[in-house]
């Protein structure tokens, strides 16, 4: 569990990463760029990288002492990853993007900002971006489509678009939540599952700027046909009341 001091930072990055040794530089220097209002780290987790993605975050993070690179021996997948850099985390919010690049760090003040407003509802606990205009394939696009569907047909999670990297929750409230592989896809039904309230923020897309995607469309549909059971016999047994201090 992550030390929380009164010197932790406002905002914790977290960026699961495998393969990505090309996309590296411009994403951190974009989050120096984009995250320079707020006191922050940026958790780079490198999923069991075969290429040389860890040398050159640590290259960076001898100029920028924020970068914090934390390593899986071997890969876990993209949730395992995300779920890592939460519990290294030192801030009580957090924002996830994806290693590709595609998710713009230009984003993140916009995605933070409803979480850190003093006027925040208490029970906001995530917000999730959805992207527009998206710059990728026609048949990823198709199949994102046909699942974001599927998904809001069961899960009546009022979400256009789960698969977006871009999130923005409070830290305390997804170590609350179950944890179990690509459970990133579910977060706001599973926020929405335990009690907290879910916002949503159009976010932009770029294209991938090297490497290439660690996934396939037909893996993602096998995976995603019994995720998306799991999850539903999650969401009807979760916990429904909350408790109130009486004092």
């Amino acid at each position: 569990m992550a030390r929380q001091t009164a010197h932790s930072p406002e905002i914790s990055v977290v960026i699961p990463m495998k393969n990505e040794e090309g996309n590296v530089c411009l994403l951190l220097d974009g989050l120096a760029e984009a995250c320079a209002g707020f006191s922050h780290e940026i958790i780079v987790v490198d999923d069991g990288s075969t290429d040389a993605t860890a040398e050159t975050v640590r290259a960076r993070r001898a100029q920028n002492p924020a970068v914090r690179l934390i390593r899986h021996p071997r890969s876990g997948g993209q949730s395992a990853a995300v779920h890592s850099g939460v519990l290294a985390a030192r801030a009580p919010v957090i924002c996830t993007l994806d290693g590709d690049g595609q998710n713009p760090p230009a984003e993140v003040p916009r995605l933070v900002a409803p979480l850190l407003s003093a006027d925040a509802p208490a029970r906001l606990g995530l917000v999730a971006g959805q992207r527009v205009k998206r710059h990728d394939t026609l048949s990823k696009r198709l199949a994102s489509r046909f699942a974001n569907r599927l998904r809001a047909a069961i899960l009546k999670d009022n979400t256009r678009d789960t698969g977006c990297g871009l999130k923005a929750f409070r830290r305390a409230a997804f170590l609350e939540l179950p944890y179990f592989n690509n459970m990133h896809r579910y977060l706001p039904a599973l926020f929405s599952a335990y009690g907290w309230e879910v916002a949503h923020v159009d976010v932009s897309h770029a294209e991938r700027h090297a490497g290439r995607s660690n996934y396939t469309n037909f893996g993602r549909a096998l995976a995603g046909i019994h995720d998306l059971i799991g999850v539903a016999w999650l969401i009807k047994r979760a916990k429904k009341v909350r408790p109130e201090e009486d004092g």
